[in-house]
């Protein structure tokens, strides 16, 4: 079962936000990011953990750094 932490949660929060500021749809991302639309809506909603490759692919997409997508 999916479950939410406080770091997944908060993760969630800044990839929503920096997601909707780049104007793109949940879909849209998922696919730049070669993903199904619901791994992004897991991930906003903080039921997933992003390996460090998915974070690297989600900062390329949204042409951010790094820091800035994991800074919260």
């Amino acid at each position: 079962m999916l479950e939410q932490t406080p770091i997944t949660k908060n993760f969630g929060r800044k990839l929503s936000r920096l997601r909707k500021q780049k104007k793109l749809s949940q879909r849209k991302l998922a696919e730049k990011l070669d993903v199904h639309p619901t791994y992004i809506s897991s991930l906003e909603r903080g039921l997933r953990n992003p390996s460090l490759k998915v974070i690297d692919k989600i900062a390329s997409a949204l042409e951010i750094s790094r820091n800035v997508l994991l800074k919260f």
